[in-house]
């Protein structure tokens, strides 16, 4: 159940980090989607642990999932511009 569970939430994540951001969304769908929102909660909690926000077993709450999400995006289209 934690697998769909993740894929679920990381679903919600992506869509809300399309929405809030601006700009194209390219590449866009549900698989890439849900890797967005998969990834940026990663990268969150990632950068809360680093930072000290988080100890070593928390993992980001919704809201950090969602600004991970969008510095993927972010960093993403800096990528995709140069290429």
């Amino acid at each position: 159940m934690s697998i769909i569970w993740t894929i679920v939430i990381g679903f919600i994540v992506g869509l809300i980090a399309r929405f809030v951001s601006p700009g194209p969304h390219n590449p866009s769908g549900f698989i890439l989607t849900t890797v967005l929102g998969i990834v940026g909660a990663a990268l969150a909690t990632w950068l809360g642990q680093q930072i000290g926000w988080y100890s070593s077993g928390d993992k980001a709450g919704f809201i950090g999932a969602i600004i991970g999400s969008i510095l993927v995006l972010m960093i993403w289209r800096v990528f995709a511009r140069s290429a």
